[in-house]
């Protein structure tokens, strides 16, 4: 798990993502993005530790702190991958390794409050590394209100074990910083290698301030929760979103949050 925090930087510009939905979802009822036709780097890791450096290479839609993002053509259309998944400390573009064994991409954007999250999803394999050996929380994770890296919920909708989980973080505590809660956990949901499944995760704030969380794969609901003020209060602010992988080989594509 990355060890940094996550603040926002601005500046620079990749051609590698497409806004493929107009506006922000101050604007209009849906954001998307999707990978440009074209195998390339979109940003990574070294891209948010030196920000100012000339060989950067800055997406305008998405912040990572650990890990590469590229674009590839695959069967199907373009999609983004995380690269193969190691532990090494990448260079501007990647080339000695990738860190994505650690894998987390948030969007620039932190104005997504009661959404909708949704992308398709297919993944190659799970890995380990020396540093991240296989554990049964390894897959991919779906970002919500994400305030910080303290400060966050995800749901998982692809996981080792087979589980699909609906977790909060809360500031204070041994994980960076932060508190893990379980909310929900629903097992017997076996990852698919090579098979594109469509996943969505959502957050809509109740008029009495707790938070509905649910999550869907390949079009079935199949977990939900509601936090109440567990652990600490519930996350009722705007966030950002995004992906998380852990040991995760993975493409996805049609990247799309719905108010």
């Amino acid at each position: 798990m990355a060890k940094r925090t996550v603040a926002t930087i601005l500046g620079g510009a990749a051609l590698a993502a497409t806004v493929i939905a107009g506006g922000t979802p101050a604007q209009a009822g849906s954001w998307a993005v999707n990978a440009a036709n074209r195998n390339g780097m979109v940003t990574n890791e070294y891209a948010y530790w030196n920000p100012t450096s000339r060989n950067s290479l800055h997406s305008p839609y998405w912040l990572m702190n650990s890990g590469s993002l590229f674009s590839r053509k695959v069967a199907g259309g373009p999609a983004f991958w995380t690269g193969r998944p190691d532990n090494k400390a990448p260079d501007a573009r990647s080339t000695n390794g990738t860190n994505s064994a650690v894998f987390r991409m948030i969007t620039r954007n932190a104005s997504f409050r009661n959404v909708t999250v949704g992308m398709s999803l297919n993944i190659s394999g799970l890995t380990a590394t020396s540093s991240t050996p296989a554990v049964a929380w390894d897959g991919v994770h779906l970002f919500l209100r994400y305030q910080s890296e303290e400060s966050l919920y995800y749901a998982t909708v692809a996981r080792r074990d087979g589980a699909v989980v609906i977790k909060k973080k809360c500031r204070g505590g041994g994980s960076n910083g932060g508190t893990y809660y379980t909310l929900a956990s629903t097992g017997g949901y076996r990852i698919p290698t090579n098979k594109w499944r469509f996943v969505q995760a959502s957050a809509v704030t109740r008029g009495d301030g707790a938070v509905n969380l649910a999550v869907w794969v390949a079009g079935r609901r199949v977990s939900i929760a509601t936090d109440n003020g567990i652990g600490c209060a519930a996350i009722t602010k705007a966030g950002r979103t995004g992906v998380r992988g852990d040991n995760a080989n993975f493409f996805f594509r049609s990247f799309r949050v719905r108010t």
